[in-house]
Protein backbone atom coordinates (compact mmCIF):
# COMPACT_ATOMS: atom_id res chain seq x y z
CA UNK A 1 0.00 0.00 0.00
CA UNK A 2 1.06 3.36 -0.46
CA UNK A 3 3.23 5.35 2.31
CA UNK A 4 0.49 8.34 2.55
CA UNK A 5 -2.03 5.05 3.31
CA UNK A 6 -0.08 3.64 5.82
CA UNK A 7 0.69 6.72 8.12
CA UNK A 8 -2.78 8.34 7.56
CA UNK A 9 -4.57 5.09 9.50
CA UNK A 10 -1.32 4.55 11.89
CA UNK A 11 0.22 1.21 10.38
CA UNK A 12 4.08 0.36 10.16
CA UNK A 13 5.54 0.28 6.25
CA UNK A 14 5.56 -3.29 5.66
CA UNK A 15 4.15 -5.13 2.74
CA UNK A 16 4.44 -4.29 -1.08
CA UNK A 17 0.77 -3.15 -2.06
CA UNK A 18 -2.07 -4.72 -3.70
CA UNK A 19 -5.05 -4.28 -4.61
CA UNK A 20 -8.82 -5.49 -5.59
CA UNK A 21 -10.74 -4.18 -8.43
CA UNK A 22 -14.31 -4.73 -8.66
CA UNK A 23 -15.40 -5.21 -12.55
CA UNK A 24 -18.36 -4.48 -14.17
CA UNK A 25 -19.56 -4.61 -17.82
CA UNK A 26 -22.37 -6.13 -20.02
CA UNK A 27 -22.40 -8.59 -22.37
CA UNK A 28 -21.65 -6.13 -25.16
CA UNK A 29 -18.76 -4.54 -23.49
CA UNK A 30 -17.35 -7.65 -22.17
CA UNK A 31 -15.01 -7.85 -24.80
CA UNK A 32 -13.77 -4.37 -24.81
CA UNK A 33 -13.67 -4.54 -21.13
CA UNK A 34 -10.88 -7.16 -21.26
CA UNK A 35 -9.08 -5.55 -24.05
CA UNK A 36 -8.73 -2.46 -21.32
CA UNK A 37 -8.45 -4.54 -18.36
CA UNK A 38 -5.39 -6.13 -20.29
CA UNK A 39 -3.69 -2.88 -21.49
CA UNK A 40 -3.91 -1.83 -18.01
CA UNK A 41 -3.04 -4.70 -15.90
CA UNK A 42 -1.27 -6.63 -18.21
CA UNK A 43 -3.62 -9.40 -17.23
CA UNK A 44 -6.98 -11.57 -17.95
CA UNK A 45 -9.98 -10.57 -16.52
CA UNK A 46 -11.50 -14.16 -15.28
CA UNK A 47 -15.03 -14.15 -17.35
CA UNK A 48 -16.67 -15.87 -14.26
CA UNK A 49 -15.71 -13.46 -11.91
CA UNK A 50 -15.72 -9.71 -10.83
CA UNK A 51 -12.46 -9.03 -8.92
CA UNK A 52 -9.31 -8.17 -10.48
CA UNK A 53 -6.15 -8.73 -8.11
CA UNK A 54 -3.07 -6.60 -9.30
CA UNK A 55 -0.22 -4.79 -8.16
CA UNK A 56 -0.43 -2.20 -10.38
CA UNK A 57 -2.68 0.81 -9.01
CA UNK A 58 -4.91 2.62 -11.50
CA UNK A 59 -7.57 5.16 -9.79
CA UNK A 60 -11.20 3.83 -10.35
CA UNK A 61 -12.05 7.23 -11.76
CA UNK A 62 -10.37 6.26 -15.21
CA UNK A 63 -11.99 3.10 -16.35
CA UNK A 64 -15.92 3.03 -17.54
CA UNK A 65 -15.13 -0.74 -15.73
CA UNK A 66 -13.62 -0.12 -12.63
CA UNK A 67 -16.54 0.13 -9.96
CA UNK A 68 -14.45 -0.16 -6.96
CA UNK A 69 -10.68 -0.80 -6.06
CA UNK A 70 -9.71 -2.43 -2.25
CA UNK A 71 -6.80 -1.17 -1.52
CA UNK A 72 -5.39 -4.44 0.61
CA UNK A 73 -4.31 -3.28 4.47
CA UNK A 74 -4.70 -6.53 5.95
CA UNK A 75 -5.34 -10.56 4.99
CA UNK A 76 -6.19 -13.65 6.53
CA UNK A 77 -7.46 -17.12 6.89
CA UNK A 78 -10.71 -16.81 8.25
CA UNK A 79 -12.40 -13.40 9.29
CA UNK A 80 -11.84 -14.04 12.75
CA UNK A 81 -8.01 -13.30 11.62
CA UNK A 82 -9.31 -9.94 9.96
CA UNK A 83 -11.27 -8.78 12.74
CA UNK A 84 -8.45 -9.15 15.08
CA UNK A 85 -6.06 -6.64 13.18
CA UNK A 86 -8.52 -4.16 12.54
CA UNK A 87 -8.13 -3.17 15.37
CA UNK A 88 -4.73 -1.75 14.77
CA UNK A 89 -6.62 1.20 12.73
CA UNK A 90 -5.56 4.48 13.87
CA UNK A 91 -8.35 6.60 12.66
CA UNK A 92 -7.61 10.13 14.36
CA UNK A 93 -11.06 11.20 14.46
CA UNK A 94 -12.34 10.28 11.27
CA UNK A 95 -15.55 8.40 10.71
CA UNK A 96 -15.69 5.22 9.06
CA UNK A 97 -17.69 2.28 6.95
CA UNK A 98 -17.02 -1.32 6.83
CA UNK A 99 -18.64 -2.86 3.26
CA UNK A 100 -18.45 -6.40 2.19
CA UNK A 101 -18.11 -7.04 -1.07
CA UNK A 102 -18.96 -9.68 -4.05
CA UNK A 103 -17.05 -12.67 -5.35
CA UNK A 104 -18.95 -13.50 -8.45
CA UNK A 105 -17.12 -16.73 -9.01
CA UNK A 106 -18.73 -19.25 -8.55
CA UNK A 107 -16.27 -21.97 -8.44
CA UNK A 108 -15.10 -19.98 -5.24
CA UNK A 109 -18.63 -20.34 -3.44
CA UNK A 110 -17.85 -16.62 -2.35
CA UNK A 111 -20.93 -14.93 -2.66
CA UNK A 112 -22.59 -13.73 0.59
CA UNK A 113 -26.51 -13.20 0.99
CA UNK A 114 -27.29 -10.03 2.25
CA UNK A 115 -28.24 -10.60 6.00
CA UNK A 116 -24.42 -12.09 6.05
CA UNK A 117 -22.97 -9.37 5.02
CA UNK A 118 -24.95 -6.69 7.26
CA UNK A 119 -23.29 -9.38 9.94
CA UNK A 120 -20.24 -9.52 8.90
CA UNK A 121 -20.04 -5.64 8.39
CA UNK A 122 -21.06 -5.50 11.96
CA UNK A 123 -18.54 -8.23 13.51
CA UNK A 124 -15.29 -6.22 11.82
CA UNK A 125 -17.16 -2.50 12.27
CA UNK A 126 -17.21 -2.71 16.06
CA UNK A 127 -13.65 -3.86 16.50
CA UNK A 128 -12.44 -0.36 14.48
CA UNK A 129 -11.39 2.00 17.17
CA UNK A 130 -13.58 5.12 15.44
CA UNK A 131 -17.05 6.82 14.77
CA UNK A 132 -19.33 4.04 12.48
CA UNK A 133 -21.04 6.80 9.88
CA UNK A 134 -23.26 4.78 7.37
CA UNK A 135 -23.84 8.06 5.14
CA UNK A 136 -21.26 10.19 5.00
CA UNK A 137 -18.17 8.59 6.28
CA UNK A 138 -14.30 9.64 6.36
CA UNK A 139 -13.26 6.73 5.38
CA UNK A 140 -14.71 3.57 3.50
CA UNK A 141 -13.49 0.15 4.31
CA UNK A 142 -13.80 -3.04 2.58
CA UNK A 143 -13.12 -7.44 2.96
CA UNK A 144 -13.75 -10.06 0.45
CA UNK A 145 -13.26 -13.48 0.30
CA UNK A 146 -10.68 -14.93 -2.54
CA UNK A 147 -8.85 -17.66 -3.22
CA UNK A 148 -9.90 -19.06 0.59
CA UNK A 149 -8.55 -16.24 1.87
CA UNK A 150 -10.18 -13.22 3.89
CA UNK A 151 -8.44 -9.65 2.31
CA UNK A 152 -9.32 -6.42 4.51
CA UNK A 153 -8.87 -2.53 2.94
CA UNK A 154 -10.03 0.77 2.19
CA UNK A 155 -12.17 1.23 -0.27
CA UNK A 156 -12.38 3.79 -2.84
CA UNK A 157 -15.26 4.04 -5.26
CA UNK A 158 -15.25 5.00 -8.60
CA UNK A 159 -17.19 8.27 -10.67
CA UNK A 160 -18.89 7.88 -13.65
CA UNK A 161 -16.96 11.06 -15.09
CA UNK A 162 -17.39 10.34 -18.54
CA UNK A 163 -21.75 10.44 -18.12
CA UNK A 164 -20.77 13.89 -17.42
CA UNK A 165 -19.42 14.19 -21.21
CA UNK A 166 -22.74 13.12 -22.51
CA UNK A 167 -24.06 16.32 -22.38
CA UNK A 168 -21.32 18.27 -24.96
CA UNK A 169 -22.76 21.16 -26.96
CA UNK A 170 -21.97 19.55 -30.45
CA UNK A 171 -22.64 15.69 -30.59
CA UNK A 172 -23.13 13.36 -33.99
CA UNK A 173 -25.20 10.16 -34.07
CA UNK A 174 -22.56 8.05 -35.38
CA UNK A 175 -19.47 8.92 -32.85
CA UNK A 176 -18.44 6.78 -30.13
CA UNK A 177 -20.20 6.78 -26.98
CA UNK A 178 -18.35 8.32 -24.12
CA UNK A 179 -17.60 4.56 -22.19
CA UNK A 180 -16.04 3.72 -25.14
CA UNK A 181 -14.35 6.32 -26.34
CA UNK A 182 -12.74 6.14 -22.65
CA UNK A 183 -11.80 2.66 -22.82
CA UNK A 184 -10.00 2.65 -26.16
CA UNK A 185 -7.85 5.94 -24.92
CA UNK A 186 -6.77 3.67 -21.92
CA UNK A 187 -6.03 0.83 -24.38
CA UNK A 188 -3.85 3.14 -26.42
CA UNK A 189 -2.59 5.21 -23.66
CA UNK A 190 -2.06 2.62 -20.65
CA UNK A 191 1.04 4.59 -18.73
CA UNK A 192 0.38 7.96 -19.57
CA UNK A 193 3.63 9.98 -18.44
CA UNK A 194 5.41 11.10 -21.42
CA UNK A 195 3.82 9.95 -24.17
CA UNK A 196 2.35 12.64 -27.61
CA UNK A 197 -0.81 11.40 -28.76
CA UNK A 198 -2.74 12.45 -31.86
CA UNK A 199 -6.71 11.76 -32.86
CA UNK A 200 -5.78 12.00 -36.73
CA UNK A 201 -9.73 11.87 -37.43
CA UNK A 202 -11.43 13.43 -34.33
CA UNK A 203 -14.51 13.99 -35.32
CA UNK A 204 -16.15 16.02 -32.84
CA UNK A 205 -13.55 15.57 -30.22
CA UNK A 206 -15.19 12.61 -28.03
CA UNK A 207 -11.71 10.55 -27.91
CA UNK A 208 -10.03 13.88 -27.10
CA UNK A 209 -12.48 14.98 -23.91
CA UNK A 210 -11.84 11.18 -22.65
CA UNK A 211 -8.38 11.08 -22.79
CA UNK A 212 -7.57 14.63 -21.78
CA UNK A 213 -10.10 14.30 -18.55
CA UNK A 214 -7.72 11.41 -17.79
CA UNK A 215 -4.26 13.68 -18.32
CA UNK A 216 -3.10 12.34 -21.34
CA UNK A 217 -1.16 14.87 -23.88
CA UNK A 218 -3.32 14.57 -27.03
CA UNK A 219 -4.35 16.96 -29.97
CA UNK A 220 -6.73 16.36 -32.88
CA UNK A 221 -6.94 16.77 -36.37
CA UNK A 222 -10.01 16.74 -38.59
CA UNK A 223 -10.69 17.38 -42.36
CA UNK A 224 -14.54 18.54 -41.85
CA UNK A 225 -14.16 21.64 -40.80
CA UNK A 226 -17.86 21.57 -39.52
CA UNK A 227 -16.75 18.77 -37.37
CA UNK A 228 -13.47 20.75 -36.35
CA UNK A 229 -15.21 23.38 -35.14
CA UNK A 230 -17.85 21.26 -33.39
CA UNK A 231 -14.73 19.62 -31.38
CA UNK A 232 -12.91 23.03 -30.52
CA UNK A 233 -16.15 24.23 -29.07
CA UNK A 234 -16.61 20.35 -27.32
CA UNK A 235 -13.30 21.08 -25.55
CA UNK A 236 -13.75 24.16 -24.53
CA UNK A 237 -17.43 23.38 -22.83
CA UNK A 238 -15.40 21.09 -20.64
CA UNK A 239 -12.52 23.16 -19.64
CA UNK A 240 -9.91 21.48 -21.63
CA UNK A 241 -7.47 22.88 -23.46
CA UNK A 242 -5.63 20.92 -27.03
CA UNK A 243 -4.98 21.83 -30.70
CA UNK A 244 -7.40 20.26 -32.75
CA UNK A 245 -5.78 21.16 -36.67
CA UNK A 246 -8.00 21.56 -39.76
CA UNK A 247 -6.48 19.21 -42.40
CA UNK A 248 -5.98 15.63 -43.92
CA UNK A 249 -4.18 13.22 -41.86
CA UNK A 250 -1.99 12.32 -44.50
CA UNK A 251 -0.42 15.69 -44.32
CA UNK A 252 0.95 15.20 -41.06
CA UNK A 253 4.82 15.09 -40.40
CA UNK A 254 5.33 15.41 -37.03
CA UNK A 255 5.72 12.19 -34.52
CA UNK A 256 4.04 10.99 -32.23
CA UNK A 257 3.97 7.80 -29.86
CA UNK A 258 0.86 6.73 -30.42
CA UNK A 259 -2.27 7.58 -32.39
CA UNK A 260 -6.05 6.71 -31.83
CA UNK A 261 -8.23 7.15 -34.87
CA UNK A 262 -12.13 5.95 -35.74
CA UNK A 263 -11.83 5.00 -39.25
CA UNK A 264 -14.36 7.26 -40.77
CA UNK A 265 -17.43 5.79 -42.43
CA UNK A 266 -20.73 7.18 -44.20
CA UNK A 267 -24.42 4.94 -43.82
CA UNK A 268 -24.50 6.47 -47.24
CA UNK A 269 -21.48 6.47 -49.37
CA UNK A 270 -18.25 3.73 -48.65
CA UNK A 271 -14.83 4.82 -48.53
CA UNK A 272 -12.40 3.45 -51.50
CA UNK A 273 -10.53 0.52 -50.32
CA UNK A 274 -7.13 2.21 -51.49
CA UNK A 275 -8.07 5.43 -49.27
CA UNK A 276 -7.94 3.78 -46.06
CA UNK A 277 -5.19 1.75 -47.03
CA UNK A 278 -3.62 5.32 -48.07
CA UNK A 279 -4.79 6.63 -44.40
CA UNK A 280 -3.31 3.76 -42.48
CA UNK A 281 0.15 3.93 -44.57
CA UNK A 282 -0.04 7.54 -43.50
CA UNK A 283 -0.65 6.52 -39.91
CA UNK A 284 2.30 4.05 -39.93
CA UNK A 285 4.54 7.03 -41.25
CA UNK A 286 3.96 8.96 -38.22
CA UNK A 287 3.08 6.54 -35.03
CA UNK A 288 4.75 4.08 -33.64
CA UNK A 289 1.67 2.21 -32.13
CA UNK A 290 -2.21 2.81 -32.69
CA UNK A 291 -5.82 1.85 -31.90
CA UNK A 292 -7.58 1.58 -35.16
CA UNK A 293 -12.04 1.58 -34.79
CA UNK A 294 -13.56 0.32 -37.33
CA UNK A 295 -17.06 -1.27 -38.48
CA UNK A 296 -15.18 -3.66 -40.91
CA UNK A 297 -12.75 -5.70 -40.87
CA UNK A 298 -9.70 -4.71 -42.23
CA UNK A 299 -6.67 -7.08 -41.11
CA UNK A 300 -5.34 -7.14 -44.71
CA UNK A 301 -5.12 -3.49 -45.18
CA UNK A 302 -3.34 -2.78 -41.53
CA UNK A 303 -0.84 -5.36 -42.10
CA UNK A 304 -0.25 -4.31 -45.81
CA UNK A 305 0.01 -0.92 -44.30
CA UNK A 306 2.85 -1.84 -41.96
CA UNK A 307 1.32 -2.78 -38.93
CA UNK A 308 1.03 -5.92 -36.96
CA UNK A 309 -1.63 -6.25 -35.00
CA UNK A 310 -1.14 -7.17 -31.22
CA UNK A 311 -4.53 -7.47 -29.89
CA UNK A 312 -8.34 -6.79 -30.56
CA UNK A 313 -12.03 -6.86 -29.27
CA UNK A 314 -15.12 -5.91 -30.61
CA UNK A 315 -17.98 -3.77 -29.09
CA UNK A 316 -21.77 -4.48 -29.95
CA UNK A 317 -25.05 -1.90 -29.94
CA UNK A 318 -27.71 -4.07 -31.18
CA UNK A 319 -26.52 -5.35 -34.59
CA UNK A 320 -24.29 -2.52 -35.29
CA UNK A 321 -20.28 -3.77 -34.34
CA UNK A 322 -16.81 -1.92 -33.86
CA UNK A 323 -13.89 -3.91 -33.95
CA UNK A 324 -11.01 -2.26 -31.78
CA UNK A 325 -7.52 -3.47 -32.98
CA UNK A 326 -4.05 -2.77 -31.01
CA UNK A 327 -1.19 -2.34 -33.59
CA UNK A 328 2.19 -2.08 -33.53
Amino acid sequence: MNRELKEDIGLQEQQEPHYIYVIVANDNERSLCDLEMRSLFGNQVNRSSNLLHSMIRIEPNRSPFIKQRLEVLFEGANLEEIANQVGSLELNGATFKVEAMDNDNPEEDAKLEYDQKRMLEREIGWRIRGKAEMRKPDKVFGFVQIAGRWLFGELIKGEAIWLKHNEKPRKYSTALSTRVARAVANIAVPHIKGLRVIDPCCGIGTVLVEALSMGIDIVGRELNPLAATGARANLAYFGFESEVILGDMRQITEHYDVAIIDMPYNLCSVLPMDEKLEMLQSLRSFADRAVVVTIEKIDSLIEEAGFRIKDRCTVSKGNFTRYVLVCE
